[in-house]
């Protein structure tokens, strides 16, 4: 098994690598930066549109669905900024450079997790912390101990989840090269579909990404904690406090086919 603590040594050296880099243009960089928080932002303006024609939304109010925005968009956020190159891996495959990858002294995945790693995406955590921060003081709530420490909980667990369903998504590259496309549905669509309270959807939907594809568990049943909601589909208690078991077991379906992907990879001899 690979060293852990010089995994993260190795990615912080190449993820720098790439902000210097980009760093060589800085008022580019700012305005980069600054245009993805803008364009995160819009989904807050399209949430807050809604609820001028509504004082709640399947249940809930503004704060609440911000509140379920803002810890969605930041677990997304830093996924992206973590492990979001890896969607790229089909290009690699297709292209024949993952072969140089291969040979090198460091891991596949982290070549192409910090591949033309940008700071720009930093944008995207922007609008996620300030409506937080707008938010949380104007929930409905008591907070207990056990509440205010779900919040950070949720975050990390919900940014694991996004990072394993990532790297799940480019495994998936090493047999479906043209597969970019539909992934995109699983990361992007899974961001998205977070931002919004479950009891909106189906129930068919919700249960899909209850028991299917785990995005539930990224902020909808630690946010029904938070919040002292029943869940809508009778689940009982324990499912509120689940996420963390849920990341580790993306993060390891995730690592099994990562791994069962190099293995069947056949050299273009490129």
């Amino acid at each position: 098994m690979a060293d852990p603590a010089g995994a993260a040594r190795m990615y912080a050296l190449l993820a720098w690598t790439w902000i210097r880099a980009a760093a060589q243009y800085p008022v580019s960089l700012a305005m980069l930066t600054a245009g993805t928080a803008v364009v995160t932002g819009l989904d807050v303006a399209a949430i807050a549109l809604m609820f001028t024609r509504a004082p709640r939304i399947a249940g809930f109010d503004v704060a609440e669905a911000l509140f379920l925005y803002g810890t969605a968009t930041l677990s997304f956020g830093i996924a992206d900024l973590v492990l979001g190159s890896t969607e790229r891996l089909g290009e690699h495959v297709r292209r024949g450079t993952l072969d140089a990858m291969l040979v090198r002294p460091v891991s596949p995945l982290i070549q192409v997790a910090t591949e033309e790693y940008s700071p720009r995406r930093v944008g995207k955590l922007v609008p996620a912390v300030t409506v937080l921060a707008l938010a949380l003081p104007r929930l409905d709530t008591t907070w207990t101990p056990g509440r205010v420490a779900m919040v950070p909980a949720m975050v990390a667990a919900g940014a694991f989840i996004f990072g394993g369903l990532w790297v799940l998504a480019g495994a998936v590259q090493f047999v479906l090269l043209e597969s970019r496309g539909a992934t995109k549905a699983l990361t992007y669509g899974g961001g998205f579909l977070t931002q919004y309270p479950m009891s909106m959807f189906a129930r068919d939907l919700v249960r899909g990404v209850t028991f299917v594809v785990p995005l539930a568990f990224v902020n909808w049943q630690p946010a029904l904690y938070v919040l002292d909601r029943p869940d809508p589909l009778g689940l009982p208690g324990a499912a509120r406090f689940a996420s963390p078991a849920v990341a580790a077991l993306v993060c390891a379906v995730a690592a099994v086919a990562w791994r069962a992907g190099l293995r069947h990879y056949r050299s273009t001899g490129s």
